[in-house]
This record gives C-alpha cells, sequence and structure tokens, in this order.
C-alpha cells in the first residue's frame, strides 16, 4: 500500500523540521520534499496537522489494563501483593483481552511500539500481531520459587525469544523482575540470554526505598553497584524507574550508555517520594526515555501527558523552568527509545520504517507555529490524535480502528474486571 501525505508540518526530535509531503510506500518512508506529484492508494491531508515519528511506551505491563482502578490509592506493598494475587489466578484469555484494550488505548494516543515486562508474553504477542503494533516483549523472570508462572520462568523466557526472535512486529527479550525477586543466578541466566541472542533486557530499578534499602542490607550495594559487580549492566540494559539512584549509580549506568524508564505518573500515584535525577543522567550520558507503566499504577497509557509531567516534575523540584524542555521530553518519546531498541525507526526521515502518529492541533494547541514541539508537549495529549500508522498500515484514523471490533473487546474485559473485583472482595 501507498500514503501520502500532504501539506504537513512535520517534526522530528533532531531538528530536522519541515513543511511538506510524506510518501510510505509499503513499511518505508520512502520520499519527503515540498511536493510529491506521485499518486497514492491512500491520501491524507494534513495541513494545519503535525505529523511526529510514532511515540514510544518504554514501560508498561499491557495485559493489565483491565484491571484499571483495581489498585487505587494502596500502598505499595499491598498494590504489589494484589498484583501477585491477580496474576496468580489469570487465564491466557484474560491476559489476551486486556492487552487488546491497552493496544488501542495506546494507539489512539499515538504509540506505535511499546515495550512491556510480563509473563505470558507468548499471549500478549498474539495481540499484537493482530492489532498491528510494534511490541517489545519482555518476558518476565521471578525466581522459580515464588513465581505464580508455570515452569521455570526462564526456560519459559528463552523459548518466548526462540519462537518470535525473527518476527516483523514482535521483538522478545528477557526481563527479570527487580532485585528483589530474582537471586543473583537468575539475573545472570537473563543477561546470558540478553547477549546469546543479542537483545536487550529490561527490569525494575530503584523503583522505591524499601527496594535499595532491603539490597544494601542483604549485598552491602545498592541496586545498581550489585548489577555492575555482577556484570548485568551494559548498554543493552533498560531500567524501569530509576528514582533512588546516587550519583556514583548515575555514572555507572552513562559509563556503559544504559537506558533508563522515566515513569513519573505512576511513581506520584504510588507515593515514591521523589523524582528521578533526569538532569544528572542526561550529564553523564544516560538515554532517557519514558513509559506511563501500567493502567493500575498510572490509569492512563498517554504518553503526551506523562512526558509533560516529567518535565513540569523537573523543573518544579529544581526551581528551574529551564530544566528538561520540551525538545529533550520530545526525543525522550521517540528517537531515544531505538538508541537501545536497535530499529530505524524514531526519525521522519526517507528510509525509516513508517511509525508515525498525525495530530490535529485543535484549540488546545493554538496558535503554536515556530513553538509546534512546545505547543504539543506542554499543551497537547493523546486526545490531539487523529491517525497513528505503525509498518505503513493506518492502524487509528478518526476515532476510529480499522478492522477492529472495539464494542466486542469493551464487553470482554467489563466481564473480567467484574469478575476480578469479585476475587478481590471474596
Amino acid at each position: 500500500m501507498q500514503i501520502k501525505i500532504r501539506d504537513a508540518t512535520i517534526l522530528n526530535p533532531d531538528g530536522n523540521n519541515f513543511k511538506g509531503d510524506i510518501y510510505i510506500d509499503g513499511n518505508i518512508i520512502s520520499e519527503i520534499k515540498q511536493k510529491i506529484s506521485q499518486e497514492a492508494e491512500y491520501v491524507i491531508d494534513a495541513s494545519n496537522k503535525l505529523v511526529i515519528p510514532g511515540i514510544v511506551n518504554m514501560h508498561t505491563h499491557i495485559a493489565m489494563t483491565n484491571m484499571r482502578g483495581l489498585f487505587d490509592d494502596l500502598k505499595f506493598d499491598a498494590f504489589l501483593n494484589r498484583g501477585f494475587m491477580l496474576d496468580s489466578n489469570r487465564t491466557d484469555e484474560e491476559i489476551y483481552w486486556g492487552a487488546k484494550l491497552g493496544i488501542l488505548e495506546m494507539l489512539s494516543n499515538g504509540i506505535t511500539a511499546f515495550m512491556d515486562l510480563y509473563y505470558s508474553e507468548d499471549i500478549i504477542a498474539r495481540a499484537v500481531n493482530e492489532i498491528g503494533i510494534r511490541g517489545f516483549l519482555g518476558w518476565a523472570i521471578v525466581n522459580k520459587e515464588i513465581t505464580t508462572q508455570k515452569g521455570d520462568p526462564i526456560k519459559n523466557a528463552e523459548n518466548f525469544i526462540r519462537n518470535f526472535r525473527n518476527h516483523e512486529l514482535v521483538t522478545p527479550l528477557p526481563a527479570p523482575h527487580g532485585v528483589y525477586s530474582t537471586t543473583r543466578d537468575d539475573l545472570l541466566a537473563a543477561k546470558e540470554l540478553s547477549d546469546r541472542f543479542d537483545l536487550p533486557m529490561t527490569m525494575h530499578l530503584s523503583e522505591n526505598k524499601k527496594e535499595v534499602y532491603d539490597l544494601v542490607k542483604k549485598e552491602k550495594k545498592r541496586p545498581v553497584e550489585y548489577l555492575e559487580g555482577i556484570g548485568v549492566i551494559s548498554d543493552k540494559f533498560i531500567g524501569a524507574h530509576g528514582v533512588y539512584l546516587t550519583l556514583s549509580e548515575i555514572k555507572t549506568l552513562g559509563k556503559y550508555g544504559a537506558t533508563i524508564v522515566n515513569n513519573p505518573v505512576s511513581n506520584m500515584k504510588l507515593g515514591n517520594g521523589n523524582f528521578s535525577p533526569i538532569l544528572e543522567m542526561l550529564q553523564y550520558g544516560v538515554n532517557v526515555t519514558l513509559g506511563t507503566d501500567s493502567a493500575t499504577s498510572s490509569n492512563h497509557l498517554d504518553l503526551i501527558e506523562t512526558g509533560r509531567v516529567a518535565s513540569y516534575l523537573q523543573k518544579n523540584y529544581r526551581e528551574e523552568p529551564t530544566a528538561v524542555p520540551a525538545v529533550e521530553i520530545f526525543k525522550f518519546m521517540t528517537i531515544n527509545p531505538y538508541k537501545v531498541l536497535k530499529k530505524k525507526v524514531g526519525l521522519i526521515k526517507e528510509g525509516y520504517l513508517a511509525d508515525l502518529a498525525i495530530l490535529n492541533k485543535g484549540l488546545n494547541m493554538e496558535p503554536s507555529e515556530g513553538h509546534e514541539i512546545e505547543s504539543l508537549i506542554y499543551s497537547g495529549s493523546g486526545r490531539n490524535v487523529q491517525y497513528t500508522i505503525v509498518n505503513g498500515k493506518i492502524l487509528y484514523e478518526e476515532g476510529k480502528f480499522k478492522g477492529i471490533d472495539v464494542e466486542e473487546i469493551i464487553k470482554k474485559n467489563v466481564k473480567i474486571y467484574n469478575n476480578y473485583k469479585s476475587l478481590i472482595n471474596s
């Protein structure tokens, strides 16, 4: 299929912005210039619209979307315990329908790719493939003595990687849950999978004080010190959260070119009591990205709003309005993820994969000429998204999903949600 996008205001995180036309041939951006005369099967009039690279949600648990609202206003320990309790009773179908609901929400918000951390990622991969989003799916590795998974989590992760390693849209990867739920051997096994299959590896990192202080008590080291000591930190390492990091730990992460995923909305809602030291990370070479976390902790999957919160938190805490400007947030959600994910995506550029979003400026983003990126981050939201294109296919168009029975997905998830409520109250 060929798609021509006409008269667009094209925003790129590298500053190479442009007004003109975009031509997509198959799954590739084949041409960008002021006027393209070539005909296409589908033409989008993007006058007075913004075209941006597809947004990447770098940390979520997408199958938990049908648990939204069931974890509100709980202490963090109670939050985790409820999660483990519900996880131990979930069926494949509940995971599948929850993933579908979350994927549709992300697409409606201009998100074209996401990184997941969960078990049963083969079921989530099914939902990814059927809808057409790009999924970087991390199979959760939890110590086998405490896991709710069937079988050995490390073997499960390896089997998943072997089965999906050559998939067009799914990138499988190992995902140790955290230092508090894995042993040294579990972490080394995950790193071995990452190295053997040349894949990134993601895990929760320094999300809250208890996690850090419990490890210090046990190992006499903070999480990054411990992980470096056993050889886990590398340029393929992706740490979700990174809230309680010392300057020494930040320098270590930067030395290896590691990636951190800032999840400010989730961290605030869970009362984790601090903010991620993004300025120091940028100063010392850490690759910073953004995540929503699951809909149980952030309650929405809108990364534009998440990015705005990330910027405002830094400005307010540091009493410095120039801290983490809009253009930096724009990089966090578009090009920075692909520094570690190693796909030719993240820019609207000839030869790149056609993952992009088209936004209507609307009343909330006008006037904006000359400061469109600032308008996007500080005034925009997922509600401005009109089109989401993944791998050259239009998946979301003006409030509708092509070939998807949205009502069925909602109906299935409402039933599952009610079952969870009954389980919690029993």
